[in-house]
């Protein structure tokens, strides 16, 4: 029947839509930006006009890179045009500017050039009746019926297309239904937007992991999810403004991060294959690196190859798991270890098997593992032992607790120790492995607890012992302060020049110390970034509970260095004493310490030889002032190459003076009871006699100058061809006259050869076994700056060798030395 009404209504509608269309198609016409987000049927993008979407964080438009005059369709932030997030057409570009991107009834995106020629279109595969192309506030650019409001029901989405940018609500993972994969490609370069070589990718085989790859080949794994992060990224975890969330479920595996306030994030691969997140600073206008995969050299998947593990804090990084041994001894001695290694003793394949727990580790690689997410921990135990294949097993889940099951069978390959967040991993071993550190008899049980009780008996007494006589020197102290024979009040009142930060102004700067602003963690205690609230960044150096050192040295620290001021030294804004808390606060140094540079095999090829040069007379030049120029005459004792910080122009900044001593005008030397420093840069007379100079500090200097020079630790130094330490090679290959051969190789092209070879001949000087034949700092200074003849050095101190006989033992002593922990002695007089 007919009805008059409806075909009213239906009037109105076509005539409403014929409107907006004839409004868009005249706006598409208009030079000059969008203020609109949406585009309709048969509206045409002609290149200089731009989506914004409806928030206005995000612009869609054309744009060139660098000088080049191709034409892509790309995503940007509106407030930082030149971070381009996502490429349409990124491997065929338009010819010209005369390009356009227009939208069909059929809702297809279409990008053509000047001859209305087809470079890019969108492949959306169903029937549209009434489509619209919207850029959503999350940067999502997608296609839809124009009445479907479903939050999800999209003919097309740009983010099933992802090019090198991770954003809020991106997937990374599979649709296992359609086959279909979310994953990152790296630009080809800065300057070209088509696919690079490098990938962000999750692998299903196994437990999902997430890898990074340079074509098929992995150089990263992210790792698998532990239910709070991915294992091989500890510092990605839900915080109350930024959630990662791992999903997986029969239809789809993915990962993704969600914000929960209105800041920029993202993540970039860029074309040199890291994988880096960002976040924009309001403050400085610009975007600020919060994290960077790859930060070290146990990041380099499968680095000390099977059954081993990595620890960035020991020398040798590699290490061969408890009850396994090198399968090529003679190359992991030469520090090549991809052979990785085997098992010491064949597993029996019962239940006499054991497992040795390791802490703290970053799980294995999950590919050939298999999981069960009902059955406990010990449940997983039994599993494993009844499948003689099976090599470990660990929680799946450590959010409430540790619960489920992961299993791992045959190698185990890219463990690490982690800094942070890492996990338990229990390894498979023969029941021989577990009686030498890990007896079960009750009598062995019992002879531990009563040894135990022993000691804690010993220190009480001992403590006991050191308070009485504290207390005893203290009274001496304060009697001799009041009968004027130490009079220290204006000592006392430059002390307090100091300004004091109050503790809420700490607390809320480093977010209450929060494990993502910790940038590490030395003798002293650990070190946290910070933000003031006016938006100054901070180093908060926190004494430890549990530190060697203590109260004195706090002391020594502040009166010390509040009172230098030097643009080598590093600059104390003042301390926070509260209750038993103790803190330091500096400039905060974005590119950290020394030796995160030289000894680090991919950080250290950004350090050039003038970087170098620079910073090595940089050291030379604060230490001149230490020794000479400041108002108190200090010595150091500890220079070394992680006390060496490095601001944001790489100049080198010399800090940690809690162990550093005043000299008085007339003073050449002292001794002491208590050596104190760090094994490998200590000069023999004080390592042995405890007797301390001007020229303690230029032999570190020396053995500092040998360490930038090569790259390589004197301590726990290795070569195939002797058991010298890195003084004894560096003076085997002066007398050879083949210095050169000290060079690290990622610099040996930007040398200048001359200078190089006059700052070895500097540092062997330096070096020398007698103080009295090393230069001063006043004279390294000069030669280094000159060109005057020098002369020649005599034999190092501390020229030593190892027998092979003693490498086990040489090697322990070497974990030791890598973390370039103070040392104290205390030698008897």
């Amino acid at each position: 029947m007919y009805n008059m009404e409806t075909e009213l209504q239906e009037g109105a509608i076509q005539m409403e839509s014929s409107v907006l269309l004839v409004f868009a198609i005249l706006l598409s016409s208009l030079k000059g930006f969008y203020t609109i987000d949406t585009l309709y049927p048969g509206q045409s993008m002609k290149d200089g006009n731009t989506l914004i979407s409806a928030d206005g964080g995000y612009e869609l438009g054309f744009f060139s890179p660098a000088d080049s005059k191709h034409r892509y369709l790309g995503l940007w932030y509106k407030k930082s045009p030149q971070t381009i997030v996502w490429v349409a057409n990124r491997d065929i570009p338009a010819s010209n500017s005369l390009g356009a991107l227009n939208f069909t009834s059929q809702g297809l995106l279409l990008i053509v050039n000047n001859t209305n020629g087809i470079v890019w279109q969108s492949n959306t595969t169903r029937a549209a009746q009434s489509p619209i192309a919207h850029l959503l506030d999350s940067g999502n650019l997608i296609v839809r019926e124009g009445n479907d409001s479903a939050a999800q029901n999209f003919l097309w989405q740009g983010f099933d297309y992802p090019c090198d940018t991770i954003l809020p609500g991106l997937k990374i993972g599979r649709n296992l239904v359609t086959g279909h994969d979310w994953f990152l490609q790296s630009w080809k370069s800065t300057e070209d937007p088509g696919r690079g070589q490098y990938f962000v990718a999750i692998d299903i085989h196994g437990y999902p992991q997430v890898f990074i790859r340079n074509g098929a080949k992995v150089i990263f794994r992210a790792g698998s999810w532990d239910g709070l992060r991915l294992t091989g990224v500890p510092r990605l975890m839900s915080t109350s403004t930024f959630t990662f969330e791992f999903v997986m479920k029969e239809s789809e595996i993915f990962f993704k991060f969600e914000l929960n306030s209105t800041d920029y994030q993202r993540y970039t691969l860029n074309p040199s294959g890291l994988l880096q997140r960002f976040t924009w600073s309001e403050r400085t206008n610009d975007w600020v690196i919060f994290a960077t995969t790859q930060a070290d050299q146990c990041d380099f998947y499968g680095l000390c190859g099977a059954n081993s593990s990595c620890n960035i804090n020991n020398y040798p990084v590699c290490s061969c798991l408890k009850g396994f041994l090198p399968n090529s001894p003679n190359d992991w001695g030469s520090q090549t270890w991809s052979e990785g290694c085997g098992r010491r003793t064949p597993l029996s394949c019962n239940d006499t098997d054991g497992f040795v727990r390791l802490a703290n580790i970053k799980l294995p690689d999950t590919s050939s593992s298999r999981f069960n997410k009902s059955i406990d921990l010990m449940a997983c135990k039994s599993l494993c032992l009844k499948n003689c294949s099976c090599s470990a097993y660990s929680s799946l889940d450590i959010s409430h607790g540790g619960n489920g099951c992961l299993l791992w069978f045959g190698n185990l390959t890219d463990l690490r120790v982690s800094i942070e967040g890492g996990q338990d991993l229990y390894v498979r071993v023969a029941a021989s492995e577990l009686d030498e550190n890990e007896p079960s008899s009750k009598k062995k049980r019992a002879e531990i607890i009563a040894g135990t009780v022993l000691s804690a008996l010993t220190l009480l007494i001992l403590g006991m012992i050191c308070y009485a006589w504290r207390r005893n020197v203290r009274r001496r102290v304060i009697a001799k302060e009041n009968n004027g024979e130490n009079d220290n009040s204006e000592r006392r009142k430059e002390d307090m020049e100091l300004p004091i930060f109050n503790m809420t102004t700490i607390t809320d700067a480093t977010d209450k110390f929060s494990i993502e602003n910790k940038l590490g963690e030395g003798g002293f205690g650990p070190v946290y970034k910070g933000t003031l609230i006016e938006g100054q960044e901070i180093a908060v150096k926190r004494l430890s509970q549990s530190s060697g050192q203590g109260l004195n040295e706090f002391k020594n620290e502040v009166i010390l260095i509040s009172k230098l001021q030097h643009r080598n030294l590093v600059k104390l804004l003042g301390c926070c004493i509260h209750e038993d808390e103790r803190m330091l606060i500096y400039e905060y140094m974005p590119n950290k310490s020394l030796d995160s540079f030289i000894f680090d095999q991919t950080r250290s090829t950004l350090l050039d030889w003038k970087k170098r040069d620079q910073i090595l007379c940089g050291i030379a030049r604060g230490l001149l002032y230490l020794h000479q120029d400041s108002r108190l005459r200090i010595i150091h004792r500890d220079l070394k190459a992680s006390n060496i910080l490095l601001d944001n122009q790489m100049n080198p900044k010399i800090s940690d003076f809690g162990l550093a001593r005043t000299f008085g005008a007339d003073q050449t030397q002292a001794n002491t009871n208590r050596v104190v420093g760090t094994f490998g840069y200590m000069s023999p007379e004080y390592a042995v006699d405890g007797m301390f100079s001007v020229k303690s500090d230029v032999f570190s200097f020396g053995v500092l100058v040998l360490e930038i020079v090569s790259g390589r630790r004197n301590r726990g130094f290795c070569h195939p061809g002797h058991d010298l330490n890195l003084l004894g090679h560096a003076w085997m290959l002066w007398n050879e006259g083949t210095p050169m051969e000290l060079l690290d190789k990622c610099f040996v092209d930007s040398a200048n050869l001359a200078e190089v070879i006059r700052c070895i001949h500097v540092a062997l000087l330096c070096v020398q076994q007698r103080p009295e034949d090393r230069p001063n700092m006043s004279t390294v200074v000069l030669m280094l700056g000159s060109e005057n003849p020098l002369p020649e050095p005599k034999q190092p101190g501390f020229f030593t060798g190892r027998n092979p006989a003693e490498s086990d033992s040489s090697n322990k002593q070497e974990s030791l030395s890598a973390n370039e922990i103070t040392m104290t002695l205390s030698i008897p007089r």
